[in-house]
């Protein structure tokens, strides 16, 4: 399929090049609202444990038919795919594990990743020492205490 050229400088238009749609002036005003995120968001291990109790509640649902359960709940729906669920069942001992071991983990999307466990450990009692202080730990004092 041959490019596609600029009509006035025929030079060929970039790849995802859309032309441009006229507005219209003047138009009434329309009740119609957005549709809501077609696309998948990352969910927080919370909502990848909701997730797994309702599968072990309901063994021998098929995935797809999970998958379509949490996009339509009217309380807030989950968006996520068949495929997505499938790689996450995989490591659904490893999350739960996350969770019994840092159970503030719960509101996050990813695992935390600790690259020197000593240094986590020093910023550990560093803070439990502030804490017993009566002091608040802030980003200054985070910025002071790393250099």
């Amino acid at each position: 399929m041959p490019a596609e050229k600029c009509k006035p400088c025929n030079n060929p238009l970039p790849y995802n090049w859309k032309p441009r749609v006229a507005k219209v002036k003047d138009a009434p005003v329309t009740s119609a609202r957005p549709i809501i995120h077609a696309s998948h968001e990352n969910l927080t291990l919370n909502d990848w444990l909701t997730v797994f109790a309702y599968i072990d509640s309901h063994p021998t649902l098929p995935q797809a038919n999970v998958v379509d359960h949490f996009k339509t709940l009217p309380s807030g729906a989950l968006i996520f795919t068949q495929s997505t669920l499938s790689c996450k069942l995989k490591d659904q001992k490893k999350l739960e594990e996350h969770v019994n071991d840092n159970p503030s983990a719960l509101s996050s999307r990813r695992p935390w990743v600790v690259t020197r466990p000593d240094v986590e450990w020093a910023l550990f009692l560093w803070v439990k020492q502030m804490e017993n202080k009566g002091e608040q730990v802030n980003g200054p004092m985070l910025k002071e205490k790393r250099q």
